[in-house]
């Protein structure tokens, strides 16, 4: 029975679109932006430029080599601290970092740099947003990250390479508030529509198809 319900909202969740009805247009869409997926998780791939790095200013200051030539993207995702931190593959997975990811834990911000993305492909979705709709969403992804007394928390010796950081994050992270709503989130404010919850990937992409 349970299944038969986590199932049938799960659909509806992808049915329902979010918001309703659709905003109205606010301009062409001269910029594009990437969502990209693997079997359990969504990040949203920024295309850089010299506004987007003094947005996030704070990623070369942690090391990030943002203003490298071959940097194209971005790329940020929303997520829970202990499955994040501690499962850098999947061969390393453990039952303590799931546990927690389905209960309760901690969130952070990770973010990764890019070279350049080809398209279209499966685990690529592309969408083209004004720049008023941009402002908004970096507005947003910038909201995510929890504030301390110098800016954005860098985590110490947890990136998986030389290319990505983590920070402290806002919010808390569980089975039904994740990755993946909290990317749904992030595309709503870019004037996009979801489904009303989509808890996986395949969910977002397929509300996604269905509305944009």
């Amino acid at each position: 029975m349970l299944v038969a319900v986590l199932l049938f909202t799960a659909t509806l969740g992808t049915l329902v679109p979010r918001p309703l009805w659709p905003a109205v247009a606010a301009g062409e869409g001269t910029r594009r932006i990437l969502v990209l997926k693997n079997p359990i998780h969504t990040d949203i791939a920024i295309p850089v430029d010299d506004g987007v790095r003094r947005r996030f200013h704070f990623l070369a200051d942690a090391g990030l080599p943002t203003d490298a030539p071959q940097a194209r993207y971005l790329i940020f995702g929303w997520g829970g601290r202990a499955f994040y931190l501690e499962t850098p593959t999947w061969s390393e997975l453990r039952a303590v970092p799931v546990l927690k990811a389905l209960t309760l834990d901690a969130s952070v911000m990770h973010v990764d740099l890019a070279g350049a993305i080809a398209e279209p492909r499966p685990d690529v979705a592309g969408f083209d947003i004004d720049e008023k709709h941009f402002s908004v969403l970096l507005d947003y992804i910038q909201s995510s990250f929890r504030q301390g007394p110098n800016g954005p928390t860098v985590i110490h010796n947890a990136g998986y390479s030389s290319f990505d950081r983590f920070y402290e994050a806002n919010g808390r992270f569980n089975a039904l508030v994740g990755c993946n709503t909290w990317t749904a989130a992030a595309l709503r404010t870019a004037g996009l529509r979801t489904g009303w919850w989509n808890p996986l990937p395949v969910s977002l992409g397929w509300s996604m198809r269905l509305y944009d």
